[in-house]
């Protein structure tokens, strides 16, 4: 007696498969997100400014402190590296769209996507620099710092771990993209500000979402 094959076998998921897709994809859309938005620069009070970017990096953080926490380290690096390529992918294709040719009666679509998706090199590499050393930085720290505490203490972990991803990611970005073009004081005001307010954002809003997260994929 033959059996009968499925024409497309396929091996059943479990939630925990569907949540570590879903979260994975939301880091990444929130580092190409980050990406776009750095086009548009916000001034604050005429002292210093920064790229709209950067409110997106503590959900991004966020997200890389959930899958540490749920999945651990050596899964959480895997996804910042593809978060990695992706951005790298994102840059290469909108910087081809840039050149490719256009009908004479889209000029004015095509001069406003030339604006948004002309990278300087020295400020993509960069971000991206900083990003992959930031977002590492954070995930190992924060499988350190739950071994340290025996799993305790949530918010120390995620709050310090972002702490000192931020440090990388923020540093590196400045020095790498504005070192010897503008004033040595100027560097550090816009170091200390961005820190600042990453940190601030992170404590404020994003660690809560962090317990949340956290607490619905472990009932789940």
């Amino acid at each position: 007696m033959q059996h009968q094959v499925p024409e497309n076998p396929v091996t059943p998921r479990t939630s925990g498969d569907i949540s570590l897709v879903a979260v994975a994809c939301l880091l990444i859309t929130m580092y190409l997100v980050a990406n776009i938005m750095a086009v548009k620069l916000i001034s604050v009070a005429g002292l210093t400014f920064f790229d709209a970017g950067t409110i997106t990096f503590p959900l991004a953080f966020m997200l890389g402190d959930v899958l540490t926490e749920i999945w651990g380290y050596k899964t959480a690096r895997k996804i910042i590296f593809l978060a990695f390529f992706c951005n790298v992918l994102l840059v290469c294709m909108t910087t081809i769209g840039v050149y490719l040719p256009y009908p004479s009666y889209t000029a004015d679509i095509a001069d406003a996507y030339a604006k948004v998706f002309s990278y300087v090199p020295r400020i993509v590499g960069a971000s991206l620099i900083g990003f992959l050393c930031g977002e590492l930085a954070n995930a190992w720290s924060m499988e350190k710092i739950k071994q340290a505490t025996s799993g305790r203490h949530l918010w120390l972990r995620a709050i310090g771990s972002s702490m000192l991803g931020y440090m990388f990611d923020t540093v590196l970005f400045v020095l790498l993209a504005f070192g010897g073009t503008v004033p040595a004081k100027n560097l550090f005001t816009m170091i200390g500000f961005l820190y600042l307010a990453k940190v601030l954002l992170e404590g404020i809003g994003a660690t809560p979402f962090t317990y949340l997260a956290v607490a619905w994929l472990r009932r789940h």
